[in-house]
């Protein structure tokens, strides 16, 4: 459905249950890949075929909440390929359960560090190299949960709520130089930690991750080449 030969896609994450779903997606559709994830290790053990692949490249140890390990990482992948042209942020995570005055400071400045500072930071360090090469598409990873605030959820709806206002606020100031800033809100996902979580769940009414990567090829394509700031759910029957 999709054509992405000779445009490189750098994703983080990489290695998550919804990542490498992404990246074989995008591999599919003939994308060249630049793989972050926190640790090599994780990479290679998800992705064995594409450790000595000519048009791949398992980027080394990446915290992608901090700018010099970031930096290092994006330093790698344009000294092999010379351009990103697709920026997927799949990473991020999930802690929730107490009321704010028994959530822990850690807490909430981990969730706003995960969710939020980590896009910040990989987008503010690609954004350059796409404005140089006149074009690119970056697509984020945003949660109902900040949309509208929850009962016991104020970290993580807070530091999702930070990735909108950051999604709508790139598209609006990238739209008229040709890159596109969208992201998506995934319903419940149909993941191994989820079912594990939740055994007795209806698991139908949960997205599987291969539909959700059809979408995020859908953003990253010329087919969305219109579409600047938008929120995209993607929620099956969850």
């Amino acid at each position: 459905m999709f054509d992405f030969n000779n445009q490189v896609i750098m994703i983080s994450g990489a290695a998550g249950n919804i990542g490498q779903v992404v990246a074989r997606s995008f591999q599919d559709a003939g994308g060249k890949l630049a793989l972050v994830d926190r640790g090599k290790d994780r990479l290679e053990s998800t992705f064995p075929d594409l450790i000595s692949a000519e048009n791949h490249l398992l980027v080394n140890c990446a915290d992608v909440m901090d700018e010099d390990a970031v930096a290092d990482s994006l330093g790698e992948s344009l000294g092999y390929f010379g351009r990103i042209d697709v920026l997927v942020n799949t990473v991020g995570g999930y802690h929730a359960g107490t009321e704010v005055h028994e959530t822990p400071l850690d807490t909430w400045d981990f969730m706003l560090k995960l969710n939020a500072r980590s896009v910040f930071i990989i987008c503010n360090q690609v954004i350059p190299t796409m404005l140089q090469q006149g074009s690119g598409k970056i697509v984020n990873f945003a949660a109902r949960p900040g949309l509208q605030g929850k009962p016991g959820m104020s970290a993580y709806s807070a530091s999702k709520a930070a990735v909108f206002r950051l999604t709508e606020t790139m598209a609006e100031e990238y739209k008229d130089r040709n890159i596109n800033v969208n992201c998506v809100i995934p319903g419940t996902m149909d993941t191994p930690a989820n079912r594990e979580n939740m055994p007795e769940a209806d698991f139908s009414t949960w997205v599987k991750p291969a539909s959700l990567a059809q979408v995020i090829l859908f953003l990253s394509s010329p087919a969305a080449k219109d579409v600047h700031g938008a929120a995209i759910p993607v929620y099956g029957k969850s």
